[in-house]
């Protein structure tokens, strides 16, 4: 899971949060509500209404806007708590016999909204809670202060702790999913590479070539190459020798091209180089200096000996027509088992083939 995906969870989790503090206090209000519905018409508290209107309104805004990032949060906590508080001393005002069990329950009513909803979130839960608090403390005038300041001392604390802990371990996540996605791209960036040559692999081709057949203009070749009785030198040099000779190779190709060109080993002694932006007669030529550059290696090729006493090369070359990657690859293919059977060593275009090679242009184009 990439990191992106680790901030729309929390931002998930930060939105449910929201909605179900809203729906407590939608719940709670209500309840305040309902059993006054047949009694006098005065004792129903406008501040619990407005928790009622204000909360059921925003909630069906988040319902309405999922996509929503605004952190809305800790203001509604703070003008929710308020209206508690509001509600506390109007119902402490209105009945003459409420005693401190009024002021203790309506805290802990506060409390226990707070608690359900709002205890991934200190801040919000503070800021909630502080206004119908410090009514309370208040309202009482110390008559039961021991009392009051237990209720708000215990879940204080506990959800402090509770707080530092998530925060630690929130922190620890953030930090392994960073490091588990460097490792991922580490990993990505190595299953696209050859591990004998260093050269991209056909994984390694397919990302590059998507983005440059799409972003870069003008025109691309495709140059096939292949060793020239390669499986006589390893089977008569060995393998170790053989290995040698492959990264030795591919060393060479590479240092022949631009920096901008592809070089891919395509199969066990066969390399691809995809030529970007260029023209078919500095493709040949870039064709031709790869193939003097594997010369000049002189690695010893006693078996090549109708050829060279060298390790030399093949190669067919093809343009890339109307983004037709895998037909220009066919094509080089085609040139370049053409260059084989002329006597290797030889660098062969697609277009120079006889017509009984080739796909007439309607079919190329």
């Amino acid at each position: 899971m990439k990191l992106e995906s680790y901030d729309e969870l929390k931002h998930s989790k930060y939105r449910l949060s929201l909605m179900l503090f809203l729906f407590l206090n939608v719940a709670v209000s209500l309840f305040c509500l309902l059993p006054l519905m047949d009694a006098a018409k005065n004792e129903i508290t406008l501040p619990v209404a407005i928790v009622a209107f204000f909360s059921a309104t925003t909630l069906i805004s988040c319902l309405m806007k999922p996509k929503l990032k605004f952190p809305l949060l800790n203001p509604v906590a703070l003008i929710l708590g308020a209206l508690w508080a509001w509600h506390i001393n109007y119902r402490y005002h209105l009945v003459f016999y409420f005693d401190g069990s009024f002021l203790i329950i309506s805290l802990l009513s506060v409390f226990f909204i707070s608690a359900i909803a709002l205890s991934d979130y200190l801040m919000a839960f503070c800021l909630h809670i502080t206004p119908p608090v410090l009514t309370v403390l208040l309202l009482d005038d110390g008559e039961h202060f021991g009392l009051i300041m237990l209720t708000i001392a215990l879940p204080l604390i506990g959800f402090s702790l509770q707080h530092l802990m998530r925060r630690r371990a929130d922190n620890f996540t953030l930090r392994l999913m960073r490091q588990l996605y460097e490792e991922k791209e580490t990993f990505s960036d190595l299953s696209m590479l050859d591990p004998l040559t260093g050269l991209y692999n056909r994984r390694g081709l397919k990302n590059r070539l998507d983005n440059i057949l799409v972003n870069h203009a003008g025109s691309h070749y495709v140059l096939l190459l292949d060793i020239d009785h390669f499986k006589a030198y390893n089977d008569n040099y060995g393998h170790a020798m053989g290995d040698q000779a492959l990264a030795r190779v591919s060393v060479a190709i590479r240092d022949a091209v631009r920096s901008r060109d592809v070089v891919t080993r395509y199969g066990g002694e066969e390399f691809l180089v995809l030529m970007t932006n260029v023209n078919a007669s500095i493709a040949m030529k870039l064709a031709e200096r790869i193939r003097q550059y594997v010369v000049d290696l002189e690695i010893p090729h006693r078996f090549n000996e109708r050829v060279s006493t060298h390790v030399t090369i093949s190669a067919g070359i093809a343009p890339i027509y109307d983004n037709e990657f895998d037909q220009a690859v066919a094509n080089a293919d085609r040139a370049l088992y053409v260059a084989k059977n002329q006597g290797r060593n030889t660098i062969l275009a697609w277009e120079d083939l006889p017509k009984t090679h080739t796909l007439s242009s309607g079919e190329v184009h």
